[in-house]
C-alpha cells in the first residue's frame, strides 16, 4: 500500500500539522532521505514553531536507529544548517535537514533537505523518490523492522554558534564599521539569537523588535514581503532616527531592508547594489539573477565589468547554475541572496552586513545609494492574481503582446523598448505572478501595470 503525502512540494516539505505532517511522517521522510543518498552523518536544525521539537526528535530517532550519526544544532535558521553541512563536509557530514515552514502560518511546518556540500534536494534531485518511499507503507515497514545488524548512530548536540558567527564576520571588515543605529525585526523567528551574538563584535546600536523566538507568532506571520507587515519596521526606523531597518522571515533565509527614511527597498535594487560591491572584489565575475526584473541588475553588472546571467527563479536552479559556472553571487528580487563563499547557498545575514559595510565605507545612506536606480528603473512590485486557468491567461497575454521580444526562461517575459514584464505561474496554487518595469517612466509603469492586471483578471 502507498499513500501520497500532500506535504511534498517541488523544493521542500511543507504541510499542516498534524493533518499533513506529524512525527510518523517525519520518521518516514528521515528514513527515505537517508536511504536515497546513503547518508552517514546528518545535521538537524529547527525553527521556533511549537511542533518543531517533536518533528526534529522523530527525525533524529529514526536516523540514529538506521545507523546514521546526527549533529543536532537545535534552534537555528536555515542557513545555519547549510553552514554546518558545507563546513563539515571534510568531517564526513553528508546531509542536513532544517525543520521549518519559513513564513507560513503557525499551524504549518516543513523540512528543507540538503545533501553533501549543502546541495539542495528538489524534485529533480531526489525529493520525488523520497516522497514515493516515505509514502509506501510496505517500504517503510520493511526498513523499520528486523534491523538487528545495524549499529545505531549517535546524537551529538552542538551548543553555541561561535564558528558560524566568525564565518559571517569574515565577509566584512568589522573594524571599519561606523557606529550605525539599526532597527532589527526578527518577527519572533530565529534571527534574534544570531543578532545577539553578532552584537558582541559590532559597533552598532540595535533597536530590537519582536526579538524573541516564539512559535505562537504573537505579532503575526513573519513574512516581511507582505505590504501589511512592513509598517512596524518602517515606523521604528523613523522614530529612532535609524540608519537602516532590517526584517527577516521565520528561518531568516531572506532579509528585507529599509532605508534611513523607513522606505522599504525592493529586493531587486539590493541585488544590483550587492553585485556592484562584489564585482569590485571579484572583477569580471559572473552574477546570476532571476527573470522577473532584470534591467537594473544587468546594467549595473555590465557597467561594473561583470557578466550578468539569467536563470530560472528558485533556489535549486540558482544554486545548480552557480556551481556550474562558479558564479560569485546570485540574487533574486524575492530577497534571496546566494554567495559562492557561503557554499553557493542563500543567506539572510550576509546581505545586511555587506550593506552596512557599504554605508560605513562610503559615508552615503542606503536611500542615497539606491535612489537613482529606483528612479531609473521603477517597478510594479509583484502582483498576484488568482485565476482558474493560468495557462489560458498566459496564452492570451502572449497573443496580445506578441510583437514584443519574448523569453521563456521562467514563465513568459516580454520586453519593449521602454517597458518589460514577466508573468509566471505559482508552483503550488492557481496564481499568476506579475512584475513590470520601465526605463524611468513611472506613468508608463502605472499604465501598463493596470492594463496587464485588467487583462489577467478580466479574462476569467
Amino acid at each position: 500500500m502507498s499513500r501520497p503525502l500532500d506535504c511534498f512540494t517541488a523544493y521542500d516539505v511543507r504541510g499542516r500539522v498534524p493533518d499533513e505532517l506529524d512525527a510518523d511522517v517525519a520518521r518516514r521522510i528521515g528514513l527515505a532521505f537517508a536511504e536515497q543518498f546513503g547518508l552517514t552523518r546528518v545535521v538537524i536544525g529547527r525553527d521556533m514553531r511549537l511542533s518543531s521539537p517533536e518533528l526534529a526528535a522523530a527525525l533524529a530517532d529514526t536516523l540514529t536507529a538506521g545507523g546514521v550519526d546526527v549533529l543536532d544544532i537545535g534552534l537555528a535558521g536555515t542557513e545555519e544548517v547549510y553552514y554546518a553541512v558545507f563546513s563539515g563536509e571534510a568531517a564526513g557530514v553528508d546531509g542536513g535537514i532544517m525543520v521549518t515552514a519559513s513564513h507560513n502560518p503557525a499551524e504549518y511546518n516543513g523540512m528543507k533537505l540538503v545533501q553533501r556540500g549543502a546541495r539542495p534536494v528538489s524534485s529533480d534531485t531526489g525529493l520525488r523518490q523520497i516522497a514515493d518511499k516515505a509514502g509506501s507503507d510496505e517500504w517503510c515497514r520493511e526498513k523499520m523492522t528486523g534491523r538487528t545488524d545495524i549499529v545505531p548512530g549517535e546524537i551529538e548536540s552542538i551548543i553555541g554558534k561561535e564558528d558560524y558567527i566568525r564565518y559571517l564576520l569574515s565577509f566584512v571588515q568589522p573594524e571599519h564599521f561606523a557606529p550605525l543605529k539599526l532597527v532589527v525585526n526578527a518577527g519572533n523567528g530565529c534571527a534574534g539569537p544570531v543578532i545577539d551574538q553578532l552584537e558582541r563584535h559590532l559597533p552598532f546600536t540595535f533597536i530590537k523588535m519582536h526579538h524573541e523566538p516564539d512559535g505562537r507568532f504573537p505579532n503575526g506571520v513573519p513574512n516581511p514581503l507582505l505590504p501589511e507587515k512592513r509598517e512596524a519596521t518602517a515606523r521604528a526606523v523613523q522614530e529612532h532616527g535609524a540608519d537602516m531597518g532590517i526584517a527577516w522571515d521565520g528561518d531568516f533565509d531572506r532579509c528585507f531592508l529599509y532605508d534611513e527614511n523607513g522606505r522599504f527597498i525592493e529586493g531587486y535594487y539590493i541585488v544590483g547594489l550587492l553585485a556592484e560591491a562584489i564585482l569590485k572584489q571579484y572583477p569580471g565575475a559572473s552574477i546570476l539573477h532571476d527573470p522577473r526584473l532584470i534591467w537594473n541588475t544587468r546594467e549595473i553588472v555590465t557597467a561594473s565589468g561583470g557578466i550578468p546571467i539569467m536563470t530560472r527563479t528558485g533556489h535549486a536552479f540558482i544554486k545548480e547554475k552557480m556551481r556550474e559556472i562558479d558564479a560569485v553571487y546570485g540574487g533574486e528580487m524575492s530577497a534571496h541572496h546566494y554567495f559562492r563563499h557561503f557554499g553557493y547557498c542563500d543567506s539572510g545575514m550576509v546581505p545586511w552586513l555587506l550593506v552596512a559595510q557599504l554605508i560605513s565605507d562610503s559615508g552615503r545612506t542606503l536611500g542615497n545609494m539606491v535612489g537613482d536606480r529606483m528612479k531609473a528603473f521603477p517597478v510594479s512590485g509583484e502582483i498576484n492574481s488568482r485565476v482558474a486557468d493560468p495557462d489560458m491567461v498566459i496564452a492570451e497575454i502572449r497573443k496580445r503582446y506578441g510583437d514584443g521580444e519574448m523569453d521563456f526562461t521562467d514563465g513568459l517575459s516580454i520586453a519593449f523598448p521602454q517597458y518589460r514584464f514577466n508573468l509566471r505561474k505559482s508552483n503550488t496554487e492557481p496564481v499568476l505572478r506579475l512584475n513590470v518595469e520601465t526605463r524611468g517612466d513611472r506613468k508608463l509603469l502605472e499604465q501598463q501595470t493596470a492594463e496587464l492586471v485588467h487583462l489577467i483578471r478580466g479574462s476569467e
